[in-house]
């Protein structure tokens, strides 16, 4: 597979781990897979989670000491944060539109919703522990755990991403109002750095084809056990809810994105899509938008033209707050449940939930389930019953998938109309892809 492009060998490889899944299902290789296959996955995983952080902290340091003057900084990141709430809250307001239109949670029997909560009682438990833990903090909580006591300690946990962040435009900005000649040995340093964790990605991403089919192989067996038909029937059960929740994530990357890339970004759509797609296959794959940024940099810069002074700055921002695919979907799983419990909610209630759904966003943590935690919340916010959850874990893998994968495109396209706006794009004239 050397020959080919790197997002080829992706999907051949999460072909092939979907293809392997199913037969190791029929096949009673269940545990075979588990224990023999699945764990490559892990370790995949475990390698892009590596250098997560150090990647955002180097490429930020890097990115805003470019910058040259704080009065710009400023400005990029004003207008980063503004469209990144303005698509949030707009993905959050069709996934409400669309769930009160098809209403996918009264296709539920009752006894279908018992077999569910029976089933996932255990994970429910858990998913509303680590939620009530979040919810019992103040109001100011999350601006107070913006700011680490302890960066050392901050760097040992990729979900403190935002602290890092922090530390790295704080670090950032010192080094841009020191004089030029003592900032340039650290500036210096922290290319040369930079350089070499991007080399270790490109080291990484050549097992990328490797780990997908791994992870497909594990996910397909765990859902479907030693019985291939049960993944079918309960894909046919919840279909519906499926269906509704995609066609908002098709919403986001067919309509909305297209539209900014081209008017405010004024690149065609068709350009933009396969400069980004190892990105999005990879995202598809890994369901985690830290996992994948260091790739959604690399195809930023060098398939699209972003200047790297955008990318280093937007990209690691968006991974930790645009969650735009995150936001719809629980808008969507919010009312679904409550539909499946008969609760008509109110346009206040509602309302409610676009502002939870934007707000829990920023601080859901860019790693695969981290939405379900955040879902929690918003269903307390709005009286909805946390066992609900049940209803919709087994497909809640699949659909991370998605999600994760908008949340992705969503990240480079406001990279790219940022990168317009400051003179700072200049697409290449053909996109050469590994």
């Amino acid at each position: 597979m050397k020959n080919l492009a790197l997002h080829w060998q992706i999907l051949i490889g999460m072909a092939l781990g979907v293809l392997w899944g199913m037969l190791a299902s029929s096949l009673g290789l269940v545990d075979f897979t588990l224990d023999w296959i699945s764990p490559f996955g892990t370790i995949f995983i475990n390698l892009l989670k590596l250098i997560a952080v150090p990647l955002v902290l180097v490429s930020l340091i890097t990115g805003v000491s470019s910058l040259s003057d704080v009065s710009r900084l400023s400005r990029i990141g004003s207008k980063t944060i503004g469209i990144y709430l303005g698509t949030t809250v707009l993905a959050v307001l069709f996934g409400l539109v669309l769930v009160n239109v098809f209403e996918p949670g009264k296709a539920f029997s009752p006894e279908k919703r018992e077999e569910f909560k029976e089933q996932f009682a255990s994970t429910t438990t858990q998913r509303s522990s680590a939620a009530a833990a979040v919810e019992q903090q103040g109001p100011l909580q999350p601006l107070v755990d913006i700011v680490p006591d302890n960066i050392f300690k901050s760097m040992t946990n990729n979900g403190s991403m935002l602290q890092i962040i922090f530390f790295a435009l704080l670090f950032g900005i010192a080094l841009i109002m020191i004089p030029p000649d003592k900032a340039a040995p650290v500036n210096d340093f922290f290319e040369g750095l930079n350089l070499a964790i991007l080399k270790i990605v490109d080291i990484i991403m050549m097992a990328a084809p490797y780990g997908v089919f791994a992870l497909l192989a594990g996910l397909v067996v765990e859902f479907a056990g030693n019985d291939p038909g049960a993944a079918v029937e309960l894909l046919l059960v919840l279909g519906y809810y499926c269906i509704v929740v995609t066609i908002g994530l098709l919403f986001m990357i067919l309509l909305v994105y297209p539209v900014l890339v081209m008017t405010v970004g004024k690149t065609k759509y068709k350009h933009f899509l396969k400069g980004i797609f190892p990105a999005q296959m990879l995202a598809f794959s890994t369901s985690s938008s830290a996992a994948t940024l260091p790739v959604t940099m690399e195809c930023a810069e060098k398939n699209l033209g972003i200047n790297k002074e955008i990318t280093s700055f937007v990209l690691p921002l968006g991974a930790t707050i645009n969650m735009d695919g995150t936001s719809l979907y629980q808008a969507v799983a919010a009312v679904f449940i409550a539909q499946a419990y008969g609760i008509d909610l109110s346009l206040t209630a509602q309302l409610g939930i676009v502002m939870t759904a934007t707000l829990a966003s920023i601080g859901a943590a860019a790693v695969p389930g981290a939405g379900i935690v955040m879902l929690v919340i918003v269903l307390q916010q709005a009286g909805i019953p946390i066992e609900g959850i049940a209803l919709i874990l087994a497909p809640d893998r699949i659909l991370d998938m998605l999600r994760t994968t908008v949340n992705v495109t969503g990240d480079a396209t406001v990279s790219m109309m940022v990168a317009r706006t400051e003179g700072q794009l200049h697409p290449p004239t053909e996109i050469t892809i590994k």
